[in-house]
């Protein structure tokens, strides 16, 4: 077949795909730039001005307005994951990421879950957790403390309550307290107050804040002792996201492996990162690689959400891994499932005030903070997935490099386009190196 008809074949296919709203876009990835962009316009309706958010996300002067001492804008690539289906709609995954390889992993272990069926999730409810930090109390006002604050829970959740106009008309604002007294810690005793707080469709930290500090007065009233910190916590394991996949055996065959080898070495990986923390932290940080991309290119704070997979990966008291991989016994099919804490927004902060991140959202089409997430935990397991597909058959280097070698041509001065060229050489000759990228652009390529 010539390159023409092979090329008329792939838009017909992209031309169909689109008709049909499917993310399983065959030849995305050997589109231009100005091509890929107008298909992801056309799919998430965008504007023209929209659409231009790609090429200026951030302009300076609204820069300048979301933070201190700015001196310029940093940039990071924006690519498209494709191939999703996450309980039963098809999408399209905004990534912003510098590191090679991620947006095609993320793809193609969707692409494998696809013909499973695509993902399936689970979402809490959108509930954060602030904490008041009691001190000055000794160990006998401990319980009589703990009683008065149990007495007066419904009076301190209607202070919290009240501190917003917003959330209780949508359903959220306060919701339960906790109370947790230490009797020893390297500090002497104290008393922790948890306020269990329904976000909706914000992350919520300022919300939190704001009602933590509001019913701290009440709480240093109740129980004599002195409030110290008054502050959410990103352990936010009352909001957890659970996504679930099932990986026809056919799917994972790879460098001469059958399917179900393939299968069984997955899980004997996995198994490594449930028992040490030294692969776990590794295995999770894979995870994190599909997950901190969307994340960020949803204006969402993904400091926040690292902070919280990895202390819900310790909750035992070992860190372990935050997936599990098995294998269906009747079918020989692959199942994989991810659970993690994911403290996300559709609503406020720069998700809103930056306009590539709503344009994200737009091609998202996330409807609230729950689908959000539920669309974060899927990407999370897809990239675990291919990660762990690659380590247990040829080895993560062998496509990684591949495309690190564009990487380093550019790094050593070559064009766009000379860079494809001069990788593709140094991946024919087996020396993907910054010596020689800088020897071929020396020679021109």
């Amino acid at each position: 077949m010539n390159s023409h008809s092979s090329s008329d074949q792939n838009t017909t296919a992209l031309e169909a795909a689109l008709a049909a709203r499917s993310s399983r876009l065959p030849g995305f990835y050997r589109l231009s730039v100005a091509q890929r962009r107008a298909i992801v316009a056309s799919w998430a309706g965008l504007s023209a001005a929209e659409a231009n958010h790609f090429d200026c996300g951030l302009p300076l002067e609204r820069a300048d307005a979301m933070i201190e001492n700015v001196v310029g804008c940093f940039s990071l690539p924006v690519g498209i994951a494709t191939n999703f289906t996450v309980d039963g709609r098809d999408l399209l995954v905004p990534m912003a990421v510098e590191e090679p390889s991620v947006v095609a992993a993320a793809s193609h272990g969707a692409l494998m879950v696809r013909a499973g069926g695509g993902f399936v999730t689970a979402v809490d409810e959108p509930v954060m957790i602030g904490q008041i930090q009691v001190m000055g109390l000794n160990a006998e006002q401990m319980a009589p403390a703990c009683a008065r604050l149990r007495a007066l829970e419904a009076d301190i959740l209607a202070v919290a309550h009240a501190q917003s106009a917003s959330l209780p008309r949508l359903g959220g604002g306060a919701r339960a307290l906790e109370i947790r007294p230490f009797p020893e810690t390297p500090a002497g005793p104290m008393l922790v107050v948890h306020l269990l707080y329904d976000t909706r469709d914000a992350m919520g930290a300022n919300a939190v804040n704001t009602a933590c500090e509001a019913i701290a007065p009440v709480i240093e009233a109740a129980t004599g002792g002195q409030v110290l910190m008054r502050i959410l916590s990103n352990l936010a394991d009352r909001r957890l996201a659970r996504a679930s996949c099932r990986v026809p055996v056919a799917q994972l065959s790879k460098g001469g492996l059958e399917g179900a080898e393939v299968a069984r070495r997955i899980v004997a990986a996995n198994a490594l990162a449930v028992v040490d923390p030294y692969r776990a932290a590794t295995h999770n940080k894979g995870i994190l690689n599909g997950i901190d991309p969307v994340v960020i290119a949803t204006g969402n704070d993904w400091r926040s959400v690292e902070a919280g997979a990895h202390a819900y990966a310790a909750r035992s008291g070992q860190y372990r891994s935050l997936t599990d991989w098995s294998v269906d016994e009747t079918s020989g099919d692959l199942l994989g499932s991810l659970e993690l804490p994911l403290a996300l927004g559709t609503v406020g902060g720069s998700s809103r005030s930056h306009a590539l991140a709503a344009t994200c959202l737009k091609v998202l089409g996330a409807n609230g903070s729950q689908e959000l997430a539920a669309t974060v935990a899927s990407v999370g397991l897809a990239q675990n997935l291919s990660a762990l597909r690659a380590l247990v058959s040829e080895g993560i280097q062998s496509g990684h490099m591949a495309l690190h070698a564009r990487q380093l041509a550019l790094a050593a001065g070559a064009s766009a386009e000379a860079a494809h060229r001069i990788a593709e050489q140094m991946v024919r000759e087996g020396s993907v190196r910054s010596a020689r990228a800088a020897e071929l652009v020396a020679i021109g390529g």
